[in-house]
């Protein structure tokens, strides 16, 4: 996106560390300051609902199903 850590820190006003702890995944800060991130650079963060999948009754029997050999 053209954005160096340190412009993008200059442009929503958070630290330079902030930025750096954001792409390391170690980022523990608000979630403020995460969407101003994601303004910066056009994104956005959506939340949907977690799609469980439940196993078959089939398929949990023969999870369980002894060899006949």
């Amino acid at each position: 996106m053209g954005y160096t850590q340190q412009k993008l820190s200059a442009l929503i006003r958070v630290n330079k560390t902030t930025i750096s702890e954001i792409e390391n995944g170690r980022f523990t800060g608000s979630f403020d300051i995460f969407e101003r991130v994601l303004d910066a650079v056009c994104l956005q963060f959506d939340v949907s609902p977690k799609q469980h999948s439940l196993p078959h009754w089939d398929e949990i029997e023969d999870m369980f199903a002894e060899d006949d050999e």
